[in-house]
């Protein structure tokens, strides 16, 4: 056998023997800033998997508690809960936005300054394996809202 073609094939048992990851693609990842003394706000952003997955936790240096939140319109009424995971479908984009998915940050170390980059990072499980994505989140204006919402 060749150098070229063992090679070619040594590759290709690599590629093919190793677990298949979920994939998440995240893209547009943002804080919304806080005045002083605030000790919560919430992190957005967009999240694509390859196949299906499941956003299982959220963790950040800057803050005590991180938690996935949904916002719902119940009895007219605007709810905050926290969930055990947020399903990530394959193919399908999933948007954390306000006043829907979010993820949540509590007993903030710090205020969260426009300008600045948090890094936030995401544990997402697909196909029975766990895997960690790390996330550079720009903190916007206090009164900031994602790029969706304005149109």
């Amino acid at each position: 056998m060749s150098k070229a073609r063992f090679s070619c094939t040594a590759i290709a048992a690599l590629l093919f023997g190793l677990p298949a990851a979920a994939q998440v693609t995240v893209t547009d990842p943002w804080i919304r800033g806080t005045v002083p003394g605030q000790m919560a706000t919430g992190a957005f952003m967009q999240l694509k998997a390859a196949k299906d997955a499941k956003l299982l936790e959220a963790n950040s240096p800057t803050a005590g508690v991180v938690e996935i939140h949904e916002m719902k319109l119940e009895n007219n009424v605007m709810r905050m809960r926290a969930v055990p995971a947020l399903d990530l479908p394959a193919g399908r984009t999933i948007e954390l936005k306000p006043g829907g998915y979010h993820v949540m940050l509590m007993d903030l170390k710090q205020q969260m300054k426009e300008g600045e980059v948090v890094p936030v990072t995401l544990v997402i499980e697909s196909g029975g394996k766990r895997e960690t994505i790390e996330v550079k989140a720009t903190v916007r204006a206090p009164t900031a809202r994602n790029e969706a919402m304005k149109k």
